[in-house]
């Protein structure tokens, strides 16, 4: 979602510079978590219904089926309305009908995929796709020669900041310590259980050589601060817990020294854009993109990878390590940094047009 979003405001920019109004419509799911972000971006969106049927029992994957037929239905619909010039194809089960729709309209289409490898549903997709947009040259493979093309993984305009005055301020912004190393801790939105639970056993062992911010998540966010509530004074300073950061989680990222997170497509992007440096824990149950995404990093010397069932054997003794070796952390930041491509949303953007400009 915030590739795409992005990618759209490079577009913006390089139609005002030519001075064209683009039209753009945003096609989410009903019941997905875009419908807030799209709206406070000032895009219009409409919703369909989507599901999917891979893992599924019988039962769920029959409800899929029929989301899915409804959610082409109404693809076709939006596709004869809005008679778009171009379809952005960015993943998840909404983009399937409405890939489908649009191929069948006769409407160029480009997909963006953040992950290394793709999974099932892109590499169905890309057969109808003109073009692939890509974060890393190895994805290329997976695509017929000459079809995709690497933009780099676009991310927010405001996390390319990288000045020490940028972190400092970021500190300062989060009520965190300037001249203490920070360990930023979390899952995603939901939170990330196993790691929450290594954290939060370990904590007297990182509070010592660092301050630690841990996004939670909003399942386990009350017992977190139990047991930051447990601990002495002196080092619940230190231990700053949240259940969620909005607005605040760019400044997090920018704050940080360290971080702890699952590794879903966003680290290709936004970790390297700041250059930051990384305990990986891939989510076990989330195919193989995330173990991928995981080993690409760590192969590049930016992150260190960590199995989710090793995390209570390996987890502070390597996030210690790390935070009290500043050469070491220097040399994967800097290698974290050489992944980044600062233009990605331009380049997304460019491609959108091209793809527009070649199919009319």
């Amino acid at each position: 979602m915030y590739p795409a979003l992005a990618g759209i405001q490079s577009l913006k920019q390089l139609c005002a510079e030519a001075n064209i109004a683009p039209t753009i419509l945003w096609v989410g799911s009903v019941g997905g978590m875009e419908l807030d972000l799209v709206t406070r971006a000032g895009l219009e969106i409409e919703l369909i219904p989507a599901g999917g049927l891979r893992g599924k029992d019988p039962l769920s994957a029959a409800k899929g089926a029929l989301a899915l037929g409804r959610g082409y239905r109404r693809s076709r619909q939006i596709v004869r309305w809005f008679e778009p010039d171009a379809l952005l194809v960015t993943g998840g089960y909404v983009c399937v009908p409405m890939t489908i729709a649009a191929w069948q309209a006769g409407i160029p289409i480009l997909i963006y995929l953040p992950d290394i490898e793709p999974g099932l549903a892109i590499k169905f997709l890309a057969r109808l796709a003109d073009r692939v947009a890509v974060t890393a040259d190895e994805t290329k493979k997976f695509f017929r020669p000459g079809q995709s093309l690497v933009t780099g993984y676009p991310v927010r305009p405001e996390l390319v900041s990288t000045s020490g005055e940028a972190k400092a301020a970021a500190r300062q912004q989060l009520g965190l310590a300037v001249d203490l190393p920070v360990l930023l801790v979390f899952g995603g939105s939901q939170g990330a259980r196993s790691i929450n639970q290594a954290v939060a056993a370990a904590i007297e062992q990182f509070l010592p050589v660092s301050q630690v911010l841990h996004v939670t998540g909003k399942l386990d966010v009350d017992w977190v601060q139990a047991r930051r509530a447990g601990l002495p004074a002196h080092w619940q300073t230190r231990y700053h817990v949240a259940a969620y950061l909005h607005e605040e989680m760019t400044a997090a990222l920018q704050a940080a020294d360290l971080v702890i997170s699952r590794s879903g497509a966003s680290v290709l992007g936004e970790f390297p854009a700041i250059g930051l440096p990384a305990i990986l824990v891939p989510y076990p149950h989330a195919g193989s993109h995330q173990k991928l995404n995981a080993e690409y990093l760590a192969r590049h010397g930016a992150a260190v990878v960590i199995e989710d069932g090793e995390l209570p054997m390996k987890l502070s003794q390597t996030a210690v390590s790390l935070l009290a070796n500043r050469e070491k952390l220097a040399a994967m930041s800097q290698a974290s940094r050489a992944l980044s491509k600062p233009d990605a949303a331009m380049r997304l953007a460019r491609a959108m047009l091209e793809v527009r400009h070649n199919g009319n």
